[in-house]
Order: C-alpha cells, then sequence, then structure tokens
C-alpha cells in the first residue's frame, strides 16, 4: 500500500532533515571516527568513510575495508541490486565467537557516481554489538531492508518501519 510522504519532523539546531537529502542520493567523504563492535571486541575504526544521503534515510556509512581488523570479513552468499549504486556484494563478519552472517555489503564496481567508495563496506548496525560516530551510539534505522545510522544530528522520520516503503 503507497503511503503519502510524512510531515518530516522541524531539525532543532545542528540537525540535519533526512528530507533535505537528494533523490538520487549524493556521496559524501566523512571524516567523523566511525566504531563498529561484534562478539565483544572493536572490529573497525576509521575516521575516512564515505556517507550516503538519500531521501527519507538516515546516512549509510561505508568503511574502507583496511578500517576492519583482519580476518573479520568473509565473502557471503547472494547478491542485491541498487538502482543508483550498482551490484552489491555481501559479508559476513565474524569476531569475539559472535558471527553476523550478510550483516555487511560493498559495492566492488559502483556506478560512476558512486565510484569512490569502491569496495568500502557498509554493515546494519542492528546486526552489531554497537556502532558509533564520533562517540555517539547508533541507533538502526528500522526495519529489516535498510541500513541507515541514526544520530542525534539527524531528523526524521526515517523510511524501513512498518508501512513506510511506499515513501
Amino acid at each position: 500500500m503507497f503511503r503519502s510522504r510524512p510531515r518530516p519532523e522541524p531539525p532543532r539546531a545542528g540537525q540535519e532533515s533526512v528530507w533535505d537529502y537528494p533523490r538520487p542520493p549524493r556521496l559524501e567523504r566523512t571524516h567523523k571516527r566511525l566504531e563498529i563492535w561484534l562478539g565483544g571486541e572493536k572490529i573497525a575504526d576509521t575516521t575516512g568513510a564515505y556517507r550516503v544521503l538519500e531521501t527519507s534515510h538516515p546516512p549509510g556509512y561505508y568503511l574502507p575495508p583496511e578500517a576492519f581488523r583482519p580476518g573479520v570479513l568473509s565473502r557471503a552468499r547472494g547478491s542485491s541490486m541498487c538502482e543508483f549504486k550498482g551490484a552489491a556484494t555481501y559479508w559476513t563478519l565474524s569476531a569475539g565467537g559472535k558471527v553476523a552472517e550478510a550483516a555487511g555489503w560493498s559495492y566492488e564496481a559502483p556506478t560512476p557516481a558512486f565510484r569512490e567508495m569502491a569496495g568500502f563496506v557498509a554493515v546494519y548496525p542492528g546486526r552489531m554489538d554497537e556502532c558509533r560516530v564520533d562517540g555517539e551510539t547508533v541507533t538502526p534505522q528500522p526495519g529489516n531492508f535498510y541500513g541507515g545510522w541514526i544520530t542525534e544530528d539527524v531528523a526524521g522520520p526515517f523510511k524501513g518501519g512498518p508501512g513506510t516503503m511506499g515513501w
């Protein structure tokens, strides 16, 4: 069922509204510190990532593969297609005795607009123990399909929960 676009929450000082993000999405370099934990262990840490900004979505963060501890990433089965970024490759993440099957993805040969992030890896924050942006613990984007990272500096509402697929 199609739902009309919701009323955006007014952003507070210092916030971005996800309703001001573009469609098609925009790729931006970020130097914020991104950290990821799985199995009680810190598995990734970087200040050299990209974020993808798309209308109604909290930012998706893509980390360079070298930000991950050796042995954490292994190729997973399956793939999908993004109309904007191209064919996605999936990754299983393992650490501290915990395995998160196909909890990460990358675009090894993305479309020209996303070429700079080729090989960078995004993760579903809800499938990790914890993800942080500049020390702030992330809230995962609602639903099981999208992998956005919600922080205090973004205002919604966010696509992903029940009844939002038509936005």
